[in-house]
């Protein structure tokens, strides 16, 4: 159930956040402050994808050092962020409603899929034990780990919300 939950995540998000943008009620100040936000967790997204080797490794470089799923800490502070800059009540149930549920069923989808692929030593890493290997972000790392679809999506979001906020 998790699984299929997790593999739903992207397009129910579209759908909560196409709801959310038709709710929200943003204003600049809003938008500017939930804009800081937003923009640091997509930092931090960039920064973890610029460690990430998907299904090649437990990766243990940079903010996976700090957090075992700092992609989803980064998912977490945009979705903080956009409920900020929507300044709306109904807008921040959702959001909250949607990273609970969808987040948390793709943390232990992902996570039974580490250890079925890695075993032992992903059991090390999420114990604490495993030693950093230190790998150097790389821009081209986080590239082909596609956060720049990530970036387009905030950017399109934050300025649709000044539109909104405008107009």
């Amino acid at each position: 159930m998790e699984h299929r939950l997790a593999r739903w995540r992207v397009p129910v998000g579209f759908v909560v956040g196409a709801v959310a943008l038709v709710r929200a009620r943003p204003t600049a100040d809003s938008i500017a402050v939930g804009a800081a936000i937003a923009c640091a967790g997509e930092a931090v997204r960039v920064w973890s994808a610029g460690h990430l080797e998907k299904a090649r490794e437990v990766t243990r470089s940079g903010p996976y050092r700090l957090a075992r799923h700092p992609l989803y800490v980064g998912s977490c502070l945009m979705g903080a962020g956009f409920v900020v800059a929507a300044h709306d009540l109904l807008v921040a149930f959702l959001v909250a409603a949607y990273l609970g549920l969808m987040l948390t069923a793709a943390i232990r989808s992902e996570e039974r899929f580490l250890r079925q692929r890695f075993g032992a030593d992903y059991d090390r890493y999420a114990a604490g034990e495993s030693v950093d290997v230190g790998r150097r972000f790389s821009l081209e790392r986080a590239w082909r780990n596609r956060e720049y679809r990530a970036v387009a999506g905030l950017v399109a979001v934050l300025g649709i919300l000044w539109a909104k906020a405008t107009w």
